[in-house]
This record gives C-alpha cells, sequence and structure tokens, in this order.
C-alpha cells in the first residue's frame, strides 16, 4: 500500500493511505480514503436512505474538509469518480467550497 505523508500549512500532518479509514469529530461513522495526493483526500461513506454516499474533502493546505465547489458535482460512487474529482482539484478546475467548509475535525 502506498503512503504519502503530507503536511498542511496549519502544521496537520499525517499519513493517509488509500483504502484506509478515517473518523471526524461529527459524524459516527468512519469515512473511507477513495483517492488522495499530497494536498487532497477524497473520503465517503455509506448513505444508506439514498443508495449513495456522503463524501468530504480534505484540504491539508487550507486545514479545512467540504465539499467541492462545483454546482451539480459530478458523483463519487466509484474509485473512477474519486479519481476524476482528485484530477479537477490538482488541476485547479474546482476546489474545496469556501461557503461550505469547515476545519478540519479529525479525531482519528
Amino acid at each position: 500500500m502506498n503512503t504519502t505523508r503530507a503536511q498542511g500549512i496549519q502544521g496537520i500532518e499525517m499519513t493517509l493511505p488509500v483504502g484506509d479509514k478515517i473518523k471526524f469529530r461529527c459524524y459516527r461513522q468512519r469515512f473511507t480514503i477513495r483517492a488522495r495526493d499530497e494536498r487532497y483526500a477524497i473520503c465517503t461513506k455509506p448513505f444508506n436512505p439514498k443508495k449513495t454516499v456522503m463524501y468530504t474533502i480534505v484540504d491539508l493546505e487550507r486545514g479545512v474538509r467540504g465539499p467541492e465547489d462545483l454546482i451539480f458535482g459530478r458523483g463519487v460512487e466509484t474509485d473512477k469518480e474519486c479519481n476524476e474529482m482528485l484530477q479537477r482539484l490538482i488541476s485547479g478546475e474546482s476546489e474545496v467550497s469556501y461557503r461550505h467548509c469547515i476545519n478540519l475535525d479529525i479525531e482519528s
């Protein structure tokens, strides 16, 4: 498993391998890291009432997490869609929403 060490501007340093679980304070269930690079990690968890997933993007550089800033996003149900979202973030085509982001609240 390929592990990358990343450190954000707020001194947040962690190892986030794809496939690992991450727990945010405001959720009981852990998210799965589906795609990542040195700055971003796209995390999902099942959302059974709608038979889909919930997602959040961790931005280590800004020290926040939140949704993509695109209206009518393109989905994150498959690994391919998660990797496509990651490429949009890396290329600057999109970013973590400034309106709907929160400070990182990683518990474990």
